[in-house]
């Protein structure tokens, strides 16, 4: 299955105009969620500015600066990542650039592990998301509106049905909210 997720402001963007996102630094019982989802997935697609800003996982050794931090960057170092980018030549850590259209970079992950493949960068998973490829929404809803910037979802021609499967609140300060793409209801 093919999953976008990311957190999200009350009004639909993954960061404000600036292109901050500080306000998603997550407690600790979200970062312990982070974990999980994390460890359950066989391969990563994303954009340029995702991957440099999850860079530092893989290589500054302060980011191992306690244990669920040493942890989280354990199992994103060991996690395929696949780099979609313009402007790249190269890529570190365990990630390599694409080198075919999304559609085909989404299908040989998924084709390359029993485990579900994760997209993330705004901009990337909209165009999977047009294409009709993700599987799964998963937006972490953090009680802030911040007037504009990146948002979570692209516009849409046609109507994208979903089906809430799940929610879980964490703390007072972030709602999860799962949704599975409804592919055979019509209209």
């Amino acid at each position: 299955m093919l999953i976008y997720s990311m957190s999200v402001s009350v009004d639909g963007f993954v960061t404000d105009r600036e292109g901050d996102f500080g306000w998603t630094a997550p407690s600790e019982e979200l970062f312990g969620f982070h974990i999980e989802q994390v460890r359950g997935l066989g391969a990563y697609l994303c954009g340029r500015r995702l991957y440099e800003s999850m860079l530092p996982w893989e290589t500054d050794p302060s980011m191992r600066d306690g244990e669920r931090r040493a942890e989280f960057a354990d199992i994103w170092a060991a996690l395929p990542k696949i780099v979609f980018s313009r402007t790249l030549d190269s890529v570190e850590g365990n990630a390599r650039l694409a080198r075919t259209s999304v559609t085909e970079e989404v299908g040989a992950a998924l084709d390359a592990t029993d485990k579900d493949v994760s997209i993330g960068g705004a901009a990337l998973a909209a165009s999977a998301i047009e294409l009709g490829l993700v599987d799964e929404l998963r937006m972490f809803r953090y009680p802030i509106a911040v007037g504009g910037g990146t948002p979570y979802l692209p516009p849409v021609t046609e109507a994208i049905q979903l089906e809430l499967v799940e929610t879980r609140t964490f703390g007072a300060r972030v709602i999860f909210e799962r949704y599975r793409h409804v592919r055979d209801r019509p209209n």
